[in-house]
């Protein structure tokens, strides 16, 4: 069957409003001033769809919204990056998310509100939808109640119907970290922890003790480490690869969600897992030069001008 999209993405959607330019994290009965306001679409997976279509890949989006103001904001801005939002649905009844975003320096803090991403469930996914896809990507699993249980049911449909997979499982607001490894991990093709959820979810120390308790199930685990770098963990070698540092940052936000993008990119087009993680890691910093997790993949030429000037890399 000829397959009309690259990648399939399947998660929570929302708009993040982004403040820049803190100084500090607020305490509580303080205030603080940003010196700048983003409002721009938000949410792990549709940074992720965003700009991997940007950087030429057909993609699609299946996912939930509301009938509201944020809700056409998800619309026009997936539309307008060229990415597919035929399988989007949209509740009269539900609001759209929406994520309060601090960036201070290196780090940034969220507050969520879920609204329709609390309602999205298997029952909303067909075969038929999986099938138009040769790679499906899910993200941030304890935002989406609905797949509770049943994560690891949607990784096996697509392994039934031929589909590689990927899983970026995100922060767990709760900090429970109750995912069942066994159910889920072992039809998932990669895997993309960042190294604080990676221990948090194994409950061990480092890196080499939590591979070690779930190696068994991995067939390409990468694991994002922010100004480290990453790990990759891949037919029993472990190589750790040094990131491409962007001495003046603008903003962190979707820096992963980017890294993921160009891993999955040249996995989809049939590079080695070496130019893979460099090119994701390439991509994470390049998502460092822009305020919001869109704004540095406007176009695939701007991808590139960013990689010249920035990280002295050409593509």
């Amino acid at each position: 069957m000829k397959k009309l999209f690259d990648v399939l993405v399947i998660g929570e959607l929302n708009v993040d409003i982004i403040l820049h330019n803190i100084d500090n994290f607020p305490e509580v009965g303080k205030e603080v001033l940003a010196q700048q306001m983003t409002l721009t679409l938000g949410s792990s997976s549709a940074i992720f769809a965003s700009n991997i279509s940007s950087m030429g890949a057909s993609v699609a989006f299946l996912g939930k919204i509301g009938n509201d103001e944020f809700g056409d904001v998800v619309l026009r801005d997936l539309k307008k990056k060229n990415v597919d939002v035929s399988m989007i649905r949209t509740d009269d009844q539900l609001s759209t998310g929406a994520t309060i975003v601090l960036s201070v320096k290196e780090d940034r803090a969220n507050i969520t509100y879920p609204g329709a991403m609390d309602h999205l469930t298997i029952n909303d996914i067909s075969k038929d939808d999986l099938s138009k896809a040769k790679h499906v990507h899910f993200s941030s699993y304890f935002m989406q109640p609905g797949f509770r249980g049943d994560l690891g049911k949607l990784f096996r449909l697509c392994k039934e119907l031929g589909v590689t997979t990927s899983f970026d499982m995100q922060w767990d607001p709760y900090e429970k970290w109750d995912l069942n490894i066994d159910d889920v991990l072992p039809y998932v093709d990669l895997f993309f922890p960042n190294e604080k959820e990676l221990l948090l979810l194994t409950g061990k120390s480092n890196i080499r003790e939590a591979i070690d308790s779930i190696k068994k199930y991995i067939k390409i685990l990468a694991i994002k480490r922010g100004n480290q770098g990453s790990t990759v963990f891949y037919e029993n070698n472990l190589r750790d690869m040094p990131p491409f540092l962007n001495e003046k940052v603008i903003d962190t936000t979707g820096a992963g969600d980017s890294f993921n993008a160009g891993f999955i990119l040249k996995y989809i087009n049939g590079f080695n897992i070496e130019e893979c993680q460099k090119f994701g890691n390439l991509m994470g910093a390049v998502s460092t030069t822009a305020a919001g997790g869109v704004k540095a993949f406007e176009n695939y030429e701007n991808v590139k001008k960013t990689a010249k000037n920035k990280f002295g890399v050409i593509l």
